[in-house]
C-alpha cells in the first residue's frame, strides 16, 4: 500500500504546476519549478555516487574490466574536482569537454554507424521484403551523404537526397513519435494527478 505522505505530496505538487500555467501564477510556478531542479539535481548526484560506488566494489574484487572501472571512477573524480572549483565555463572545464568527451561521442557515432550498415546486411539476408530494401537504401543514402567518401561528394546525395530523407521523411516521423510521446504523457500525468497511479513512494 501506498504512503498517504507521498500520494498527498505527489497530488499537492502536481496540481500547483498544472493551476499555475492554468491561472498564470509565474510566481508560484517558479518556485515549485526551482525545487523540482533543486530534488532532480539531488537524484542525479545520487545516481552518479552510486556508479562510482558499484565501479568501486567491482575494483576492489579485482574482476576482469577492473581497469575500466579505475578509469571511470579516476575521470569521474577529475571532471568533478575542475567543474565544482573552476566552473563549467573555465577554460580548463571545456579543455575536458572538446578534448575528451566530443571525440568520445564522435567515436560512439561512428561505432553507430558500422552497427547500422551491420544490421542493414543482417536484415537483408533474413529478409528481401519491401521495407528491408526501403530500409538499406535509406540508409545508405544517409550515410553516403554525411560526408565527403574519399575526399569527393557525391553528386545529389549530400545536397539533394539525404537532406530529403532526413528533413521529409526523418521530420515526419520524428513529429509522429513526439506527437505519440505527449499523448502518452498527458494521459500518465492525468493518471497520477487523479491518483488512479501510483507510481511513487511506498
Amino acid at each position: 500500500m501506498k504512503s498517504p505522505v507521498s500520494i498527498s505530496v505527489a497530488l499537492a505538487g502536481g496540481w500547483l504546476i498544472l493551476l499555475a500555467y492554468i491561472f498564470d501564477l509565474d510566481a508560484l510556478r517558479t518556485q515549485v519549478l526551482g525545487w523540482v531542479v533543486l530534488v532532480a539535481a539531488a537524484g542525479l548526484l545520487l545516481g552518479v555516487l552510486n556508479l562510482a560506488a558499484v565501479h568501486f566494489g567491482k575494483l576492489r574484487s579485482g574482476t576482469r574490466n577492473a581497469l575500466y572501472s579505475f578509469l571511470l571512477i579516476i575521470s569521474m573524480f577529475i571532471t568533478f574536482v575542475v567543474v565544482a572549483t573552476l566552473g563549467p565555463g573555465h577554460e580548463a572545464s571545456q579543455w575536458i569537454f572538446t578534448n575528451i568527451q566530443l571525440p568520445v561521442e564522435a567515436s560512439l557515432m561512428a561505432v553507430m554507424a558500422v552497427t547500422l550498415v551491420f544490421a542493414a546486411a543482417r536484415l537483408l539476408s533474413r529478409r528481401t521484403d519491401l521495407f528491408a530494401i526501403l530500409f538499406v537504401v535509406f540508409a545508405v543514402i544517409t550515410l553516403a551523404g554525411s560526408g565527403p567518401l574519399l575526399g569527393f561528394n557525391i553528386p545529389l546525395v549530400g545536397d539533394v537526397l539525404r537532406p530529403w530523407v532526413t528533413q521529409v521523411l526523418a521530420g515526419a516521423g520524428a513529429r509522429g513519435i513526439l506527437i505519440g510521446v505527449s499523448l502518452g504523457t498527458i494521459a500518465t500525468g492525468l493518471r497520477v494527478l487523479l491518483a488512479a497511479d501510483k507510481p511513487y513512494g511506498a
